[in-house]
């Protein structure tokens, strides 16, 4: 007989404006079971599990707890109920004790006086059930991060826990402390509880999950058990591309293509960086006239290389090199070698969006010149003009606000203050992320023709079909380290998605 689920989350529906964030997605959570939560980013995990948690209200849709049916308004009512999260950003204070963070909300006093004794017996015995040994009256913001997931584990796992939703644990930690979280949330497990554990890498998710839940587009694409769901197969739900069916037609074609000639010498090459838990082993080389693909899931490190490569994050070990000389990179450095970087997040990271579109299409090149170099007028005018015509940028006029135009105009304007300094390599993560159909097809056609006059692009896309209409040579990452290269001639989807989930090797 089949046990009754400890949760079920039916038909939940969440809008926003103009975004359907979760559209009549389910989840079904047993009792001492390991459920992992896939998806890529803007899937809907975050979403889903913060209406479990009561963090957010449902617009459609029901939770039942244990068969009845719960809904939670809040993230103490559903503490109350037995439903705890741990999310990525912990929200333990660092200023105070172990034990005070394990007893916040509910200090044991006696006539208004706390019971400090008692406190931190308490804060020992949580500690204990994790088989943790720390002193309690530590501040947290002593501790490993580490330390302080378990902590943070350790306040949720007090009372009746019956649902625990587990937010990227794992982002942070190396694989010794990745061992010790697993034994904690197995010896939960063990005890009855149900477990959401949402993460990015696929090994970790056949090592610890029992079931697994995809989402994609707010849907849920994919469930059932981790070893009926073969690797492939789940990448495919998570990208959205079935791959299984091309197998036998593209089989042949692995001889096709033509010994590729004599490279010419690399302009930027990353060699084995490593940069704490962020980048373990990741290389990459760029030529001139060149796109690059940088494929993989979200959390595999893509962003973290294209940071280090252009001096945003310097690396703790590996080496990087402009024309073959190595260079310790900063930003004001690689802007001056012809490096320039178009990040993920354009509006917190690459615009300034208080300025008007023909200041954001020259700021990049100001700050190469310096200020004792300003632009004049009739110059400013004309690279303004030529690159508002060349990128179709859709705004009143150029006195016009960068923060009024459309996302897919915000992200030209950031492509074209790049293009101003004249680079010779340009890092693109995500360009065409939020942008509509239109503007996509105009900024992959635009890196085209800059790469047919000697521009060498890196290309980061969680779209495999960008990846392959646009590069000429694709690097996969996965775990946080370049696993793999394919040529032209052998770039596609499936390949790719090889390599994204091949198992690590011992």
């Amino acid at each position: 007989m089949t046990q009754a689920p400890t949760l079920r989350a039916s038909g939940i529906v969440k809008v926003y404006p103009g975004v359907k964030a979760l559209d009549e997605a389910d989840l079904v959570l047993h009792g001492g079971e390991v459920h992992a939560l896939m998806g890529e980013n803007g899937a809907g995990k975050s979403t889903l599990v913060g209406i479990i948690a009561g963090a957010q209200r449902p617009d459609a849709g029901e939770i039942h707890l244990d068969g009845l049916p719960v809904s939670p308004s809040s993230p103490g009512h559903a503490r109350g109920l037995g439903i705890r999260a741990v999310h990525q950003e912990l929200t333990l204070l660092p200023h105070l004790s172990v034990a005070e963070n394990l007893a916040i909300g509910g200090y044991p006093s006696r006539a208004g006086v706390i019971g400090w004794r008692a406190v931190r017996r308490r804060a020992r015995e949580a500690l204990a059930e994790l088989g943790l040994s720390i002193d309690p009256r530590r501040p947290v913001g002593e501790l490993p991060i580490a330390i302080r997931q378990l902590v943070a584990i350790a306040r949720e796992m007090q009372g009746e826990a019956r649902v625990l939703i587990l937010d990227e644990p794992t982002s942070s930690l190396d694989r010794t402390e990745t061992e010790r979280l697993f034994e904690v949330v197995r010896a939960a497990r063990d005890r009855g509880v149900a477990i959401v554990f949402i993460t990015h890498f696929l090994d970790q998710v056949y090592e610890i999950a029992d079931r697994v839940t995809v989402l994609r587009g707010g849907r849920v694409v994919g469930a059932g058990r981790t070893a009926d769901l073969p690797r492939l197969r789940l990448i495919s739900l998570m990208l959205g591309r079935d791959v299984a069916e091309r197998e036998s037609r593209l089989a042949g074609r692995n001889g096709e293509s033509e010994p590729a000639e004599e490279a010419s010498a690399p302009v930027v090459c990353a060699r084995g960086l490593r940069r704490g838990r962020a980048l373990r082993g990741a290389s990459l080389e760029v030529r001139r006239g060149e796109v690059v693909g940088l494929a993989g899931l979200l959390g595999s490190g893509r962003t973290e290389l294209a940071r280090a490569m252009f001096g945003a994050d310097r690396p703790d070990a590996g080496q990087l090199a402009v024309d073959g000389r190595r260079r310790r990179l900063t930003p004001r450095r690689s802007s001056r070698l012809g490096i320039g970087l178009c990040p993920e997040d354009r509006k917190s990271q690459g615009l300034c969006l208080g300025l008007s579109v023909a200041e954001g299409l020259t700021l990049a090149m100001r700050a190469k010149r310096g200020w004792w170099r300003p632009l004049r007028r009739g110059e400013r005018q004309e690279i303004v003009g030529r690159l508002t015509r060349d990128l179709a940028i859709r705004a009143v006029d150029s006195r016009a606000a960068v923060g009024t135009l459309s996302g897919g105009n915000q992200q030209k304007v950031l492509l074209g203050a790049w293009i101003a300094t004249n680079p010779r390599v340009l890092l693109l993560d995500e360009p065409t992320r939020g942008v509509d159909i239109g503007a996509k097809d105009e900024i992959l056609r635009r890196v085209r023709s800059m790469c047919d006059h000697g521009l060498g692009v890196v290309f980061i896309s969680a779209e495999l079909e960008e990846i392959v209409r646009a590069c000429d040579r694709v690097v996969v990452m996965r775990d946080r380290e370049t696993v793999g290269e394919l040529r032209s001639g052998e770039i596609d989807e499936h390949r790719i998605m090889r390599m994204i989930g091949a198992e690590r090797r011992a």
